[in-house]
């Protein structure tokens, strides 16, 4: 499965549904249990970097490495999982194609979300600058039919300096957000474009290399 979203918003629909499944196929080692210091991850092809919970476990690259997916020890059935989602949804443009822009890809997202039949509530939109880039945020719930479960996604939409687009999305259960937003707060504080080629994975290291932004 290539991941160039010919057609955003049905990427966007099926990242909420899908990642934490492939995820589970990508990895087999356990959640960690015990706290630890904030990590540093960083896209083996260079595309981002950002820090996480040093409790918390990376879960597996999805969608051919664009895309991972990182969350905290839990109990429940792996679909049911609380996790946050860091990934490139949309590449540059190229050619004479037109940049989608921030705008059109939350509309698409939205558009998705409805079209998918599920009890679909914008809860907030906001403007955002994420390591001094233009970012817009969009909150929303729904009801998940096929399971009966209820979502809060907090997604983040990052616009790189080539008109490419990044995506963190905070997806968890409603009884979970108050606990798990400044997670996500300090994921998109670490969360940068390194200067940089980084040479691997730095998912060990605890200071990341470049100083982030802290979110707005």
């Amino acid at each position: 499965m290539r991941f160039l979203l010919r057609s955003p918003l049905l990427t966007m629909v099926a990242i909420g549904s899908i990642t934490l499944a492939a995820a589970q196929t990508s990895s087999s080692r356990p959640p960690a249990s015990k706290s630890a210091a904030w990590k540093r991850y960083c896209q083996p092809d260079g595309g981002f970097c950002f820090k996480y919970p040093g409790s918390w476990s990376v879960l597996g690259a999805v969608f051919d490495g664009n895309s991972v997916v990182i969350a905290p020890a839990q109990k429940q059935d792996r679909s049911l999982w609380d996790a946050i989602t860091v990934a490139r949804v949309v590449p540059p443009p190229t050619g004479d194609g037109e940049p989608l822009g921030l705008n059109g890809l939350i509309e698409q997202a939205s558009s998705g979300l409805r079209q998918s039949g599920q009890d679909f509530q914008t809860l907030q939109r906001q403007e955002r600058i994420i390591d001094h880039k233009p970012a817009q945020m969009l909150k929303v719930s729904y009801h998940e039919k096929s399971n009966a479960h209820d979502w809060i996604e907090e997604m983040i939409f990052i616009e790189g300096p080539d008109n490419e687009i990044y995506f963190v999305v905070l997806k968890c259960s409603p009884q979970n957000l108050a606990r798990l937003e400044p997670v996500l707060d300090g994921v998109l504080a670490g969360w940068t474009l390194p200067t940089t080629e980084p040479g691997s994975n730095d998912a060990e290291s605890t200071k990341p290399k470049t100083t982030p932004s802290k979110p707005h």
